[in-house]
């Protein structure tokens, strides 16, 4: 099909490039430049789906981001829902078919790639409009760092929908809005047409070595300390299959000094019976589609404004050669000036009324317009008008959403009948109309200024003559001139009265189309008691569509405000706007990380040994953990038990490389580890190692692991392999938000170092070789230290006298790019004493045989350092983070769960890891446990089962027998101390 509402010359589209696309299983032809919106009201498409919940048509509205009606599901290698015909681009065989609100989730795997990008800039201004652009060629010739973005594929915002200068012949005279300006003043800046001053505009910024500008690109949220995202659209425009080298979308994350919001006005719709019947169109998205996309969508058509912006609307229409049948003003007196441009076109003006009703069924036939009185009540006669186009202008709404996020506040502006910025929480100044100022002089004046505020305040004071550097917008002597007047005061009816009178008309009065919410809505909320604004949101679901109430939400205030009885909508206030500013994709958000991305793959050097040698693994964190080493034909269980026995009768090895290491450097570092760990790290000796807990706040148990003192200055932290980037963390928040005054800092040098745990009896043989120049006697290399040698290689390492085992154990530490060598040679020096390499589950069973806790499965969040039997860890002697909480009564309680050992009465059943623990075996369900297993394992050493477990009142019910209700039966286990193996430890030094 062709475009029979295509206008034969204009626009801002390619006539040499025809686009084929198909909506709704009907092909269309369109052109390069075109919005599929636009390319359907080209060719005479104007019902794009049934309303969400009463069916009613609907139909194209808007232009923009802020359409509630045009919701399409885009199919291609992906398919995607609720996207917007307002804003997707037209590309060669689009595919695409409406919804009713509501899209489908499609399965397939998305194959393009979506990236992010940081960025730091001086000035960032949101929006290429005129007030944006001004601001950006201030900074910019101020020399700052200046990023200017734009959704939109070209610069210039609301002067696109200007009517070029070269087509003005029977309407000489009329001005842009949105610069917004009188229709009485001449089309240009600083004597050129608009668009030509955009062109010159952004080859400037180009030139400037200082700016980038970023087209198709929304920033969706503003966040603390001038921190912004901003979606960048980067192949959407090429067609649905990935570009080989560019990712589809990119989310930008910047910081910026100052920040310049231009980011304009939503026009607002008015509230009348039958407003969402299609052909009822926003005023300002009638005149963008005349004059940027050339297209004319409707033939006979009537124009309402509560303003003077939609004069020029009116004025478009009739150039175009459409029959304008009749201005609707709601105003009494509309300004002169305007009034005669109009009638001068041969539109005829109605002051002091509004359009009260539509006629049609699938579209809009006519319209109802009747004389209003000072109270907005209906005054004389309706008067019926055939029409097939109604271009609304209820006023308009500046887009504070950003504004918003940023934690800036509104205040309602009688003047403009709007909510404006007020006070400012970030360096950030709104200008042009997303603060109210829409004429286009007022614009270029307001952004111009700003520009060279925000450059100035950032550090680049501009040398233009005359030019405001405050904080707060204004004029400049070297703005852009544009000669128009401010627009005259605005009359806003916020809901126009039905023709039969009275509230029984209030059902077809729609406040926001996409919901489906009228004025009766509203009215039922109120009548349920609400008065918050919010509340009234929730209540009718006015507002939570995809648009967010961009075009209704205002409107819908003026509603409430009016059946409050409110003077004016600021005595209601606004709701508050949440980012995404549109909606945007999980696939944006989640960027390169997702698949087998989406948690990267951690691996340590030595890694490719045991996958050489059968190792089967086990993510721990993100990192690939070898579990065990089965030999051919031996089962998990055997392995377990045979790699336990050689750790504690022989030797045995294990990788800890993934044990979470952060070195804690500085003058102040031991008093900052006093305040972490419950117990005391400052007076450590310099070569020492010292066990700690750290708890949180509340007084439970974070994470613990071992810290070694290496210097006066300088302590080297381990942690629990899950838990190293949450450390991490938590240090660096306490260091920067309670004490900043201590001189520390913390690095992760978790992959810096390759661990090398030797354990077991023999394990002082497998050390004086692999190090011959290093003493590793009892007397000379005590428990809890470490000392720095050469390996018999010439690797400088580190060695510890540290055992998670129990037995005499050694951690040896080098450089990770010789830990696979290093790992061959202790592999090699224990070759005669039959070294064995054990994984993550001996290494659980050697632990819990000594009652030696793993965070994270002995505990729960609800665990003190008491409830695992550890009060020797806590000092008495200085301050702590949790200190205050374990000296609350209810954490010293006896009845708390505290950590035992089971030992099931049937050394060979194995209690299951989780079981619920009571104290009789004949209880029935719903009862209420005494606490449950946390880890259960078989040993070798004991020659039977055992568990630990947290159980109420633990310490106090050693010997008891307490009941574990199985599926299968009741297991029942004696509580007993933790340390099940070697109570007195005197493995520990051979």
């Amino acid at each position: 099909m062709t475009g029979s509402h295509r206008l034969p010359h204009g626009g801002r589209v390619d006539r040499s490039a025809p686009l084929r696309f198909t909506f709704d299983g009907v092909g269309y032809t369109g052109l390069r430049g075109d919005t599929l919106a636009s390319a359907l009201l080209a060719n005479g498409v104007l019902h794009v789906a049934p309303s969400l919940y009463r069916k009613r048509p609907r139909g194209i509205v808007t232009a923009g981001v802020e359409e509630p009606n045009a919701l399409v599901q885009v199919e291609g290698p992906c398919s995607e829902p609720t996207r917007l015909a307002t804003t997707i681009e037209l590309y060669e065989g689009l595919v695409a078919t409406s919804i009713a609100g509501l899209g489908r989730l499609d399965p397939t795997p998305d194959e393009a790639v979506y990236d992010k990008m940081h960025l730091h800039t001086d000035v960032l201004v949101v929006g290429g409009g005129p007030a944006g652009l001004a601001a950006a060629l201030a900074a910019g010739r101020g020399g700052a760092r200046v990023l200017l973005v734009d959704d939109q594929p070209e610069l210039g915002g609301s002067l696109l929908a200007e009517r070029q200068s070269t087509e003005r012949q029977s309407t000489e005279g009329h001005q842009p809005v949105g610069g917004r300006g009188s229709v009485a003043a001449p089309a240009s800046i600083e004597g050129r047409p608009v668009l030509d001053w955009v062109a010159q505009v952004r080859a400037e910024l180009a030139a400037q070595a200082e700016t980038r500008i970023l087209t198709r690109s929304t920033a969706i949220g503003y966040h603390d300390h001038n921190y912004l995202l901003v979606a960048e659209n980067r192949t959407d425009h090429l067609g649905p299959h990935p570009v080989p080298g560019i990712s589809r979308q990119r989310l930008w994350h910047l910081r910026a000094r100052r920040v310049v919001l231009a980011t304009g006005a939503h026009e607002r719709p008015m509230v009348f019976a039958g407003n969402d019947l299609p052909g009822v169109m926003s005023s300002a998205a009638v005149r963008a589609y005349l004059n940027r996309y050339a297209v004319l969508p409707g033939r006979r058509a009537v124009v309402l404004t509560t303003n003077d912006h939609a004069y020029a609307t009116a004025l478009d229409l009739v150039a175009a050669g459409a029959q304008v049948a009749a201005l609707v003003d709601t105003r009494p007196e509309p300004p002169a000036d305007l009034v005669a441009a109009a009638r001068g076109a041969g539109i005829e003006v109605v002051a002091g009324s509004a359009v009260v009703g539509t006629r049609g069924t699938e579209r809009l036939a006519a319209v109802g317009i009747a004389a209003l009185d000072a109270d907005d009540a209906i005054d004389g006669p309706v008067r019926e008008v055939a029409c097939d186009l109604l271009a609304v202008s209820g006023g308009w709404s500046p887009a504070v959403h950003l504004w918003s996020q940023s934690q800036g506040t509104c205040r309602y502006d009688d003047g403009a009948a709007a909510f404006v910025p007020a006070r400012a929480a970030q360096d950030v100044v709104s200008v042009g109309a997303a603060r109210g100022v829409l004429d286009l002089a007022g614009c270029l004046g307001d952004g111009f200024a700003a520009g060279a505020g925000a450059a100035a305040q950032a550090g680049f004071p501009t040398t233009l003559p005359g030019t405001a550097a405050g904080d707060g917008p204004g004029t400049a002597v070297g703005a852009p001139g544009a000669g128009n007047r401010p627009p005259a005061r605005p009359r806003p009816v916020w809901i126009v009265p039905g023709e039969q009178g009275g509230p029984a008309e209030w059902h077809d009065h729609l406040v926001d189309l996409q919901r489906d919410a009228t004025v009766a809505d509203v009215r039922r909320a109120i009548g349920a008691g609400m008065r918050s604004v919010e509340h009234i949101k929730r209540y009718t679901t006015i507002g939570t569509a995809h648009d967010q109430g961009k075009a209704s939400g205002v409107s819908a205030t003026g509603v409430i405000a009016r059946l409050l009885g409110a003077r004016s909508p600021g005595e209601v206030g606004t709701t508050t706007y949440r980012g995404p500013y549109v909606p945007v994709s999980f696939a944006l958000l989640a960027g390169r990380e997702r698949g087998a991305l989406f948690d990267p793959v951690r691996t340590t050097a030595i890694h490719p040994w045991h996958h050489e040698h059968g190792a089967v693994l086990e993510n721990v964190g993100q990192w690939k953990r070898p579990r065990y080493y089965p030999r051919p034909g031996e089962s998990m269980e055997a392995a377990v038990l045979r790699e336990c026995r050689a750790a504690r009768e022989g030797v045995a090895v294990m990788d800890a490389s993934t044990l979470g290491k952060i070195d804690v450097v500085g003058p102040d570092a031991g008093e900052f580890l006093n305040r972490v760990y419950t117990n005391g790290f400052a007076r450590l000796a310099v070569g020492s190692a010292r066990y700690g807990v750290m708890c949180r706040a509340d007084g439970m148990v974070l994470d613990d692991g071992v810290t070694v003192r290496l210097a006066a200055d300088h302590y080297l932290m381990t942690t629990t392999t899950g838990n190293a980037a949450g450390v991490l963390d938590w240090l660096e928040e306490w260091l920067q938000t309670e004490w900043p005054e201590l001189r520390v800092r913390c690095t992760s040098v978790t992959e810096q170092w390759a661990t090398i745990a030797v354990v077991g009896p023999r394990s002082r043989a497998v050390l004086a070789a692999l190090a011959p120049d290093l003493d590793v006697s009892n007397d000379a290399f005590p428990f809890m230290t470490a000392r720095e040698t050469r390996l018999a290689n010439g690797v400088p390492a580190r060695i510890c006298r540290i055992s998670f085992s129990g037995e005499l154990a050694f951690e040896v530490n080098v450089a990770s790019w010789y830990g696979l060598a290093t790992w061959e040679s202790v592999v090699r020096a224990g070759e005669g004493l039959d070294i064995t390499p054990y994984g993550t589950e001996t290494m659980h069973v050697l632990r819990a045989e000594k009652g030696y806790p793993i965070v994270g499965q002995d505990t729960d969040g609800t665990v003190t350092p008491r409830d695992l039997g550890m009060e020797w860890v806590i000092s008495r002697q200085k301050h702590f983070i949790g200190e205050r909480s374990l000296s609350r009564p209810d954490t010293a309680r006896s009845d708390r769960r505290q950590l035992v050992g089971l030992l099931p009465v049937d050394p060979t059943v194995l209690l299951p890891e989780g079981a619920q623990l009571v104290a009789d075996a004949g209880v029935s369900p719903p009862a209420k446990a005494l606490g449950h297993v946390t880890s259960s394992y078989r040993s070798a050493a004991l020659g039977r089962t055992f568990a630990l477990a947290l159980v109420a009142g633990g310490r106090e019910r050693l010997g008891e027998t307490v009941y574990a209700p199985l599926p299968g039966g009741v297991i029942a286990a004696t509580v007993t101390d933790t340390v099940l193996h070697d109570p007195k430890g005197t493995r520990r030094d051979g």
